[in-house]
């Protein structure tokens, strides 16, 4: 389902997210929060990348479930004041938030030819 128009840039971002990940772990905060149960099981887990989050937050803080200091994941917020911002420098004068992108995306796949059950 990923465009392949948007692959190349996405693993582009992915790197920037690794070395910022790597950049955190040698501070000693390179962690990510996981379900209490596989933490438990599978304790240094929450060091590996996989488990990193795509879109991290610019800045670290402190989990208040373990009081470990970690990065988050961004802020839905974040995006909506980005992308109102966006929206405004266009001027296009229609309602535009992040759910938006949801309705466009099944639009495309149902002119593409997909099954509206599909979608």
């Amino acid at each position: 389902m990923l465009p392949e128009s948007i692959a190349e840039e996405l693993k582009m971002h992915l790197q920037g997210v690794k070395l910022l990940y790597q950049q955190d772990l040698e501070k000693g905060y390179g962690s990510a929060y996981l379900p209490f149960a596989l933490e438990r099981k599978y304790p240094r887990a929450k060091y590996d990348w996989i488990w990193q989050f795509v879109f991290p937050s610019g800045s670290i803080s402190k989990d208040p479930r373990s009081s470990e200091i970690r990065r988050h994941h961004l802020h839905e917020s974040s995006l909506q004041k980005v992308l109102k911002q966006a929206v405004r420098a266009t001027k296009i004068p229609k309602k535009v938030g992040c759910h938006t992108f949801r309705h466009s995306f099944a639009t495309h796949l149902l002119q593409n030819g997909y099954e509206i059950r599909t979608v």
